[in-house]
């Protein structure tokens, strides 16, 4: 029984969300539309594709895909179609502009920035003290201290 379930969990593979509905009858067609969805992002789930998940926003998204190919649109222009309506958070990998400079650059610089904070840190505790010079008075006391002068 055991085994039964660990094959069959093997055999499942990745879950596809894409239902029989919305599959176009066209094979090429709905091949264009499962390589185009690999790269969209779902905007709810935001760690998967639209292809992947289940969310009804991603239904909506996959659906909306195949209306634009159905309708003779080429894989960019199905893709800008989305992007216009989604923004670039659509896609997977994003474009390098001006929109999307801080999605980027923003992790590379908080790590910077921590980075440099820790070796701040690290450098000023490493950093020895030194001895700090006594002013004439207090090396006179410690003078007459040493020497068992108590005055």
């Amino acid at each position: 029984m055991k085994r039964l379930a660990l094959v069959l969990l093997l055999w499942t593979g990745t879950a596809q969300a894409v239902q029989p509905d919305e599959q176009l009858a066209d094979p090429n067609l709905e091949a264009r539309a499962r390589e185009i969805s690999q790269g969209l992002r779902c905007v709810v789930c935001q760690n998967q594709s639209i292809d992947d998940s289940d969310a009804p926003l991603a239904r909506d998204l996959r659906v909306l895909l195949r209306e634009q190919l159905s309708q003779g649109a080429t894989d960019q222009q199905a893709r800008d179609f989305l992007v216009a309506r989604y923004g670039h958070f659509v896609l997977l990998k994003p474009p390098f502009e001006a929109a999307t400079f801080a999605l980027w650059l923003g992790p590379l610089a908080i790590l910077l920035t921590g980075g440099a904070g820790v070796a701040s840190y690290v450098r000023r505790r490493r950093a020895p003290g030194g001895p700090i010079a006594l002013t004439a008075d207090e090396q006179q006391r410690l003078d007459a201290l040493l020497k068992g002068d108590k005055s």
